[in-house]
């Protein structure tokens, strides 16, 4: 339980990070040397390292580090909420880019008392990618996945009645999809004025990674709910990628890399389930 007596006005960052040294010092950079002394309170919740991420991230001098011994994205998240206090509350991947002005405009949009999440808009990063990755990411920004105010893909902001509704991180793949799916369109904000930037795969085949790990998520958040908001939305997708092909004909091609795309990855997620592979599918294109 969260206590309401304890809450400052510093709003505070989680990033949990396993491995990251090729990319935690570049979203550190990108935001903590803008903030105002005690405006923000920022904890990277490093978990089963073998790398220079703690050591990278303990260069930061206002950023705490826990140095965690196992490798859990949520266990993180976890310890990370254990040892914080302040409201509202930002988690980012960290691989993500933001500003200190987005994470100032998030935690305006969180700052009442109602139960809200909230992030800036995303941006992919598509310089350099090859032709099919690019194209894929043509349809998907268009999807109403993204489109939809959808509160994920590596960023969300929670007010403190937010985070007193998600409780505790339960021991899942993709905390975000979690996340978005416990509130309501309505109170959903993304905030126009700001973006996070997002790095895509460079490669298809870590394209296809990458969404191995977004289909067991969403596949684990389907199985064993009695809550219809973690029901598939495969046919909603569907419906969406036909509706796009008829506004615009030209957005076949597209459409048809995008499904061959996700086609490829639970072809694959069903390879590594017959191995006996549970461990988390990553881009190693952009580390």
């Amino acid at each position: 339980m969260f206590d309401a007596a304890t809450m400052t006005t510093a709003f505070t960052v989680v990033i949990p990070a396993h491995d990251e040294e090729a990319v935690i010092a570049r979203c550190l950079d990108a935001f903590v040397h803008d903030l105002a002394q005690g405006e923000a309170r920022v904890v990277v919740a490093a978990n089963g390292c073998h790398d220079g991420t703690v050591e990278i991230a303990r260069r930061f001098p206002d950023v705490r580090v826990l140095d965690l011994p196992d490798p859990s994205k949520t266990a993180a998240l976890n310890a990370a909420d254990d040892v914080l206090v302040g409201f509202p509350r930002i988690y980012l991947d960290a691989d993500i880019v933001v500003t200190a002005s987005a994470l100032r405009a998030v935690a305006a949009a969180l700052s009442g008392p109602e139960a809200r999440v909230a992030a800036p808009r995303i941006q992919f990063r598509l310089e350099g990618r090859p032709r099919t990755v690019r194209m894929f990411y043509a349809v998907y920004e268009q999807l109403p996945y993204v489109q939809d105010a959808l509160i994920g893909l590596g960023f969300y902001g929670l007010s403190a009645a937010g985070r007193e509704r998600v409780g505790r991180f339960p021991d899942i793949t993709a905390d975000d999809l979690y996340v978005d799916r416990m509130f309501t369109s309505a109170e959903r904000s993304v905030v126009t004025a700001e973006v996070f930037e997002v790095e895509v795969p460079r490669t298809l085949r870590d394209l296809i990674s990458v969404r191995v790990r977004t289909v067991r998520g969403s596949r684990d958040l389907g199985q064993g709910e009695a809550e219809p908001a973690f029901a598939s939305s495969t046919g909603e997708t569907v419906r969406a990628l036909a509706a796009l092909v008829r506004r615009d004909v030209r957005l076949l091609p597209a459409a048809l890399v995008y499904t061959g795309v996700m086609v490829g990855a639970r072809v694959k997620l069903a390879r590594l389930d017959r191995a006996g592979h549970t461990s988390w599918e990553r881009d190693g294109s952009t580390r």
